[in-house]
């Protein structure tokens, strides 16, 4: 007689993945709706399932084995697969609505192709995006007007979120001798935008002069203004499209951007399954995602 086949646990299988994504037990337990140490104990069950270490707990941060890294493209699949037939066969599917938030940078660069997969895939679930500066966005969910947010933040202090992902910020213009002017030309959004936030400190920090050239705070406007020639502007490496040029000396080096996701407190159900969705498809950064027409893949 063959020996027994063994039945992975999906629900462990989800466990061990969202601690991977959110690199924090105590982060995948607010996703997943469980305390720490139920998940804790979760991961622990799933490595005795399989006979093999998964997550390294020696360090300060989540790591993972060289099991747990073969295991991780694996369980992704099995949950993609597992999700879909609950979605294809179910009536019992989730229904609901998630309250989504974002910067419009971000929301209209990388989230389309993710919100309509999950639309089509969760048709019950009910989907509101607003997009605002990170400063109000995190008002709104202190306020219970939002369930889940993109957010920037400062890659070192207090962290807020789980990250997602960190690329280096530039300055940008239409021709690279406007970095020469002074007083600079700026192209910036209004207080409370985190890149305005950043630029206007390096730039004191490095005694440089400058002068507002013109400001808005749609990501549109900011890019019409750049083509125009008004300024330089501040924008993650990987969104400088074709026709501007990163602008380097004298103009001073800016800290990473680093993306989070925030996600209402204890917050499972629909919120918890947009949470992992979005974890799932940025967590390599937007080098990954789907970019539109006109933007650069290889920066």
């Amino acid at each position: 007689m063959g020996s027994r086949t063994l039945d992975l646990d999906i629900d462990l299988l989800r466990t061990f993945v969202t601690v991977v994504e959110t690199r924090s037990f105590t982060r995948a337990a607010d996703l997943l709706g469980r305390t720490q140490p139920a998940v804790s104990l979760q991961v622990r069950r799933l490595e005795t399932q399989l006979g093999s270490p998964l997550i390294d707990r020696t360090g300060r941060s989540v790591a993972v084995t060289t099991e747990g890294a073969a295991l991780l493209p694996q369980a992704r699949r099995l949950l993609r697969l597992n999700d879909e037939i609950v979605s294809t066969l179910g009536e019992g599917d989730l229904e609901g609505e998630v309250r989504f938030g974002a910067p419009e940078d971000i929301a209209t660069q990388h989230l389309p192709r993710i919100l309509g997969a999950f639309a089509r895939s969760h048709p019950r679930i009910r989907l509101s995006v607003t997009c605002d500066f990170t400063a109000n966005l995190l008002d709104q969910m202190s306020r219970g007007m939002l369930d889940l947010a993109l957010i920037k933040r400062e890659p070192v202090g207090p962290e807020v979120g789980a990250s997602v992902w960190r690329e280096p910020l530039v300055w940008v213009a239409q021709d690279a001798s406007l970095g020469a002017q002074s007083p600079l030309p700026l192209i910036v959004a209004p207080a409370p935008d985190i890149y305005r936030k950043r630029a206007l400190a390096a730039l004191q920090t490095a005694g440089i002069a400058f002068r507002p050239a013109f400001t808005s705070p749609s990501l549109a406007g900011q890019m019409a203004a750049l083509r125009a020639g008004l300024g330089v502007s501040v924008l993650p490496a990987a969104m400088i499209p074709r026709d501007l040029v990163a602008v380097g000396a004298p103009l001073p080096p800016l800290p990473d951007s680093e993306i989070a996701l925030v996600i209402a407190g204890g917050a499972g159900g629909p919120t918890g399954l947009l949470a992992q969705e979005v974890l799932r498809a940025l967590e390599r950064g937007p080098r990954h995602a789907e970019r539109p027409a006109g933007f650069p893949t290889g920066l």
